[in-house]
């Protein structure tokens, strides 16, 4: 675990993460390193026998989808999730595009990755990676009211 952790935390030196935490900046942040848009998106039965998040990348964007229909802060953990795996260069399968998005042109795709299980190398790495971004130190005290504070949103 603690090469896992040495190595999401070197992946993610040197990318802007914005203090309060704020997830279209860092959106954007990933948009402007890659070049490209990005696009999220919300995609009801993503869930139960399907990945609640996933990252679909073609010759234009990258789009990321998530599971709408749970809480606020599962969805910004699984948005990140799919962001790591942008971050990370993660490759993945071109088939389950297909049928989940069955109007997408497979040709357009060139990479699809789901979250389903953690079982890889790539979603332990991708899983890791999120939780660091989402708990970066900030230069606030590490005071639980400031910690509270965060979590809500408000700033001094």
């Amino acid at each position: 675990m603690k090469g896992l952790r040495q190595r999401s935390e070197q992946r993610l030196r040197g990318i802007r993460v914005p203090v309060p935490f704020d997830l279209d900046a860092f959106c954007g942040e990933v948009a402007a390193r890659r070049g490209r848009p990005l696009i999220r998106r919300p995609v009801p039965g993503l869930s139960a026998e399907a990945p609640c998040g996933l990252w679909i990348a073609t010759d234009q964007a990258d789009h990321v989808f998530y599971d709408p229909g749970t809480s606020p802060l599962h969805a910004e953990h699984i948005v990140l999730h799919e962001l790591a795996h942008i971050l990370s260069g993660h490759t993945g399968i071109n088939g389950s595009a297909a049928q989940l998005f069955p109007d997408i042109d497979p040709a357009t795709v060139r990479r699809v990755l789901g979250r389903v299980n953690y079982t890889t190398a790539q979603e332990r790495e991708a899983e890791m990676m999120a939780s660091l971004i989402r708990g970066r130190p900030s230069p606030r005290p590490h005071t639980t009211l400031a910690r509270v504070a965060d979590a809500f949103g408000f700033v001094e």
